[in-house]
């Protein structure tokens, strides 16, 4: 069996076929892995455990019958949906992964993250992140009604293209420096994240010895998983 990696779904009502895409997968592939990671942006808005939204619902009982049919499966935050919370859990049988964290796999210790904290070059995104990760920020965020927080949610959103399509690509990816400080404080050598929707795997030496970063794709025109077993790991697209 395999261990499965995904991030960057962005699953919402505009993009039914990216959700019908994605319970097809957890009805079927995911089935058969030893685990399912993901690396953060499974929505594309989250704004509380209580969201009504009925086609996130849909989403969380889909992950419910792949916990109960026995697969762990663990979510990362990422920067849309950094609100999931204990409910969450506690209906989707998903397990919060801490980011970054460091996890053992078939020998390897791998570092895995969402990502957007290595894009250290867009400095307006670090601060926003800093504000909106503070538990201050988010209790009193979480006091507001539903609907005022989905408002405020679509301003962020509105607000975050008007940002990407102002800034250079350059400052949307990873720095080099900051990938090379999150391997070393961690010890490793191989790092996994997703944001970027960059799918690819970088090959380069760290202090010496070969490195790899692994980038997970997003789900917008095909699924991009991550497939792990004792033999190595492998990066594919799913055609819709």
């Amino acid at each position: 069996m395999a261990t499965l990696f995904v991030s960057d779904l962005h699953l919402d009502a505009e993009h039914p076929e990216i959700t019908r895409q994605f319970l097809a997968f957890l009805a079927g592939p995911a089935t058969e892995a030893e685990a399912l990671y993901i690396l953060g942006d499974l929505f594309e808005v989250w704004i509380g455990d209580d969201d009504p939204d009925p086609e996130k619902r849909r989403i969380v009982a889909g992950l419910r019958a792949l916990t109960d049919g026995g697969v762990p499966c663990y979510v990362m935050h990422g920067n849309r949906d950094f609100l999931l919370g204990e409910r969450f859990c506690a209906e989707s049988g998903c397990r919060l992964l801490e980011d970054p964290m460091i996890i053992q796999l078939y020998g390897d210790r791998v570092l895995t993250m969402h990502g957007d904290a290595l894009c250290t070059d867009d400095h307006s995104y670090q601060n926003l992140r800093a504000m909106v990760r503070d538990p201050g920020w988010q209790r009193m965020f979480l006091a507001l009604s539903p609907q005022q927080r989905l408002t405020l949610a679509d301003e962020a959103r509105a607000g975050s293209k008007a940002h990407i399509a102002q800034s250079m690509g350059s400052i949307m990816d990873v720095n080099a420096q900051a990938v090379a400080a999150a391997m070393r404080g961690a010890g490793v050598k191989l790092l996994l994240h997703g944001h970027t929707h960059r799918p690819n795997v970088h090959r380069f030496e760290l202090d010496g010895a070969p490195a790899a970063r692994i980038v997970l794709g997003d789900w917008y025109e095909q699924g991009s998983v991550l497939r792990w077993d004792e033999r190595g790991y492998e990066l594919s697209a799913i055609a819709r």
